[in-house]
């Protein structure tokens, strides 16, 4: 174990960063996608309503793994043999798109829900006082939203971080794809895995704790 943390210790660092970058970019498009679906499935139109449903079902009935392998390569060679382009993704382009519609499908969930949570009642008093709607959406029903929200999204950002393993298959360089390559230069598996397990479950804990941190102090500021 000594001799891969030796020789190999900076990559497996390097692939780590790589792995939260990728956590990171998807979190961040995921949130957008979640607040505009989250969003179409709370309004009155019954055809948003269709839209946000049909996009959550969609995205959450393929598996992960189908869904990069058609990111990665169904998506390119469609665009060129159809519209005639030449269009080609890097894997940090597919991953990142990866993760941001299938952690995007789970954060409108937890974003409809969290505006769900707020009583009717406090967008009814905002109204009253004469604040068009979504001037109520934004200043009285989503700061009450988010407060429910964060411990949601940051363990939907854990899910994430370690559905990056899966984006091995197409050939990112995150923390699963370089130990790979670490036991096929040293055959030394056992080791190997034990030390990614670590790194995992290092980054992890930290997440989780810090989760049931906020989550304690929001509960105290209620």
């Amino acid at each position: 174990m000594a001799r891969i943390l030796t020789n190999y210790g900076s990559l497996l660092f390097t692939a780590m960063g790589h792995t939260l970058l990728l956590a990171l970019n998807g979190l961040f498009y995921a949130c957008i996608l979640g607040m505009i679906f989250g969003m179409f499935s709370v309004l009155s139109s019954k055809v948003l309503n269709i839209i946000a449903q049909l996009f959550v079902d969609l995205i959450r009935g393929v598996p992960m793994i189908v869904l990069a392998y058609f990111i990665y390569f169904g998506v390119p060679y469609g665009l060129n043999t159809l519209a005639g382009a030449n269009v080609t993704l890097s894997a940090l382009q597919a991953g990142t798109i990866c993760l941001a519609l299938n952690c995007g499908a789970y954060m409108a969930e937890i974003i409809r829900a969290g505006i769900q949570s707020v009583d009717i009642g406090q967008m009814e008093a905002a109204r009253s006082l004469g604040l068009p709607y979504w001037k109520s959406m934004q200043l009285v029903v989503l700061p009450q939203a988010i407060r429910t929200m964060i411990p949601s999204i940051i363990n939907q950002f854990i899910i994430t971080l370690k559905d990056t393993s899966i984006l091995s298959v197409i050939g990112f360089p995150e923390l699963v794809n370089t130990a790979k390559n670490v036991v096929a230069n040293t055959f030394m598996s056992f080791q190997t895995w034990i030390i990614v397990a670590v790194m995992y479950l290092i980054v992890i804990t930290i997440l989780s704790r810090t989760a049931k941190v906020l989550e304690k102090r929001l509960n105290r500021g209620r």
